[in-house]
């Protein structure tokens, strides 16, 4: 058991913000995107939706019935409402990292060493696990993230079925989104080059052996014909164990030496 304190406590609301805000704004896009799709409204090029284009053509789009129009408007204004929600939570992780205790914000850097682990990510995963040293073992971790499956044994029977869900959500949901990452060959290109300067070599080397493993794991699975969100899942709990070796490490670093 750990006990979060006062600064774990005020992160994890402020993530959980952020991530209801980010909900709010999926279903303001899709609000808004099925009523375009009703009205046999789509752009003319090619481009993907929600980028600046894409809201160059939503100001452009009109309908014959002033009712039509009231709704389209309410429906962007909320798709732009949502964003700078989601932009001000993002600002205020931003000024929360930065006068994070010093503890906590190496732990936050040395995460973001790994693919597909960014501030958010890393700042989630911190502010819902607390001290992951607790942990003796990287499968105790991944039992209570609840990415583990469930067993049904009896006598010489052993039957596993799906993941047990019966641990944190929102720590599954994060991983399960960076896991996505690992579906790529091994390449550290300029964003996470710019995470991983400063970084204990240590921790780069151990996020480097990360993404050979988890990628051959995700071929080596998905070559045997198993579907993608089950192979991600089986990543995003391996992945896990690479993150208790760096947060375990760095935690070490930061205890203070005894005289």
């Amino acid at each position: 058991m750990w006990v979060p304190d006062a600064a774990h406590e005020a992160l994890r609301d402020l993530v959980r913000a952020r991530e209801a805000a980010k909900r709010d704004q999926l279903r303001a896009r899709h609000r808004l995107a099925k009523f375009l799709l009703r009205h046999g409204r789509r752009p003319s090029g090619k481009g993907r939706a929600w980028t600046t284009p894409y809201f160059e053509w939503l100001e452009t789009v009109r309908f014959p019935y002033a009712a039509q129009e009231a709704t389209g408007v309410d429906y962007l204004h909320e798709v732009h409402h949502a964003a700078e929600r989601v932009a001000r939570f993002d600002q205020a992780i931003d000024a929360a990292v930065a006068t994070a205790p010093p503890a906590m914000r190496a732990v936050m850097d040395a995460l973001q060493a790994l693919r597909g682990i960014a501030q958010v990510a890393a700042v989630t995963i911190v502010a819902e696990l607390g001290q992951v040293s607790r942990f003796t073992r990287p499968r105790q971790l991944m039992g209570y993230s609840g990415a583990v499956p469930r067993e049904d044994s009896s006598g010489s029977r052993t039957r596993r079925g799906g993941i047990t869900k019966t641990g944190n959500a929102h720590l599954r949901r994060v991983l399960v989104e960076s896991a996505w990452a690992y579906r790529y060959a091994p390449h550290v290109g300029p964003a996470l080059r710019r995470r991983q300067a400063g970084v204990d070599a240590t921790v780069n080397e151990i996020a480097w052996k990360a993404q050979h493993r988890l990628h051959a794991r995700y071929r080596r699975l998905t070559g045997t014909g198993k579907c993608r969100p089950q192979v991600v899942t089986a990543i995003a709990r391996e992945l896990l164990g690479f993150i208790w070796a760096i947060t375990v490490h760095t935690e070490a670093q930061q205890r203070p030496v005894a005289a």
